[in-house]
């Protein structure tokens, strides 16, 4: 037998004992996580949160942001970003694959569509929020991974969770500061909507079964008749989200769930008259930018003005003048010379990205279509291509599709409401088209050059 001799303290043996004794902890520490903080059940404590407010919550969710992303896509495909200058998304690649060319009929199709989208988004702020609070536990949970599925719902609440806020933000923050964010705001909001949405695909593939299951077997009505010392326990609770050590209840889910939808009322409210109009518009506090200029003729919202966009008096004064281009020709008139040309009238609205849009206005000029005429296109108008005086900011110019130019109701108007146009709505002529976002109503035309892109 082999004869050891004992370790002297604080040596190797007492080292490999403090080591062995650590190996345990370490091991229990990645497979139960911290003691203490917020990856523990017990540290979220709201007797509120559960499978079945979130799949509320969720259900709400579901189909206010389906109809967002909807209404989002419809939105980028009226800025026709396939014609020359609206490009404002290189390398989109197979992401245009649903693009077409945006109609004229009816007339208050952008107004609708980019309404809803507006007003949807900021209502759904409250139910957003609520539904980001009620998960919040799943955000901490331990391990962080256990399996490949597991890894891969946990990467779509990531991309999710960031996608959601990064897209609910951009929105707001480019309908009230004009944006904010470095870069331009098209191509950011449209990457980042497909990136929230393949998330949100994933998730709903792993959660909807859930939420279903919730939703019959939870009893609404019951639970909306429930004070808050009832309490509740849920059926299941697969998500972790009810706590083992709950405080003291001090609201019933009815009760959040009636804070929620008083948030959102109350947010449709002060938004909503932006699109609607009418004796509406003035309760819109939450469009600054969509506000009406002044009383007359030409008193109706104004999204840049002459001055903030560079536009000089020389510019638009007696010596302005249009150059219309096609086919090798060209003719360079006066604003007389335009006005003795047939006029025409339209009712239009001007509807914005921000959300806003006008009350129909009667617009009176000169088709499109009879200026493309001048220059020889006598059977079909084709496309044109849109040029400002303006020297600084954004759209400065505009591609417009033959389908646009074509339309009867298509001017290069001079006149609003039977007066001359402001300088801030586009003295001495400007671009009204059926259906179109405002942008691309083109203010203090000097070129148009039809049947070639920029």
């Amino acid at each position: 037998m082999e004869d050891r001799q004992p370790m002297a303290p604080g040596g190797t043996g007492s080292t490999l004992r403090r080591s062995a004794e650590h190996r345990p902890a370490l091991s229990d520490l990645l497979r139960d996580g911290p003691t203490a903080g917020p990856t523990r059940r017990g540290f979220w404590r709201s007797p509120l949160r559960g499978p079945w407010l979130t799949s509320v919550l969720g259900a709400v969710l579901l189909v206010g942001i389906t109809v967002m992303f909807v209404t989002g896509l419809l939105s980028y495909a009226a800025y026709n970003p396939d014609l020359g200058a609206n490009d404002k998304t290189p390398d989109r690649g197979w992401l245009g694959f649903y693009l077409f060319s945006w109609p004229t009929h009816p007339y208050w199709l952008y107004r609708l569509t980019q309404g809803v989208h507006v007003t949807l988004g900021i209502v759904l702020i409250p139910v957003l929020l609520a539904k980001l609070w009620s998960v919040v536990p799943q955000l901490f949970s331990w391990p962080p991974v256990r399996s490949a599925g597991h890894a891969l719902e946990r990467l779509s609440v990531l991309l999710l969770v960031g996608g959601v806020l990064f897209e609910f933000a951009t929105g707001v923050l480019n309908i009230q500061l004009d944006y904010v964010f470095p870069g331009s705001f098209y191509p950011l909001h449209f990457y980042g909507a497909w990136v929230f949405i393949g998330a949100f695909v994933v998730h709903i593939a792993f959660r909807v079964p859930l939420t279903v299951r919730m939703l019959r077997g939870g009893g609404l009505r019951e639970e909306l008749r429930s004070p808050a010392r009832a309490g509740r326990k849920d059926p299941a609770d697969p998500t972790d989200l009810v706590t083992p050590h709950p405080a003291a209840p001090t609201m019933s889910r009815r009760g959040a769930l009636g804070m929620v939808g008083a948030g959102s009322l109350v947010l449709l409210a002060v938004t909503a008259g932006q699109s609607i109009g009418g004796v509406l518009r003035s309760t819109a506090l939450l469009a600054p930018r969509g506000q009406d200029p002044g009383p007359g003729p030409n008193g109706f919202q104004i999204n840049k003005t002459a001055t903030s966009v560079g536009i000089r008096a020389r510019d638009v004064g007696p010596g302005w003048r249009l150059v219309v281009r096609g086919r090798g020709r060209e003719k360079v008139l006066t604003r007389a010379q335009v006005l003795t040309m047939p006029q025409h009238t339209a009712a239009l609205p001007i509807a914005c990205v921000e959300g806003w849009s006008t009350e129909d206005q009667e617009w009176s000029g000169v088709r499109l279509a009879d200026l493309a005429a001048l220059v020889g296109f006598t059977d079909a108008a084709p496309g044109v291509f849109v040029q400002s005086a303006q020297r600084s900011g954004s759209f400065r110019s505009t591609t417009l599709r033959d389908n646009q130019v074509g339309d009867p109701r298509s001017l290069l108007a001079l006149r609003v409401n039977g007066a001359d146009l402001s300088p801030d709505h586009g003295y001495p002529a400007r671009i009204i088209v059926p259906a179109n976002p405002g942008v691309h109503n083109t203010k203090w035309v000097t070129r148009l050059t039809f049947g070639e892109q920029a």
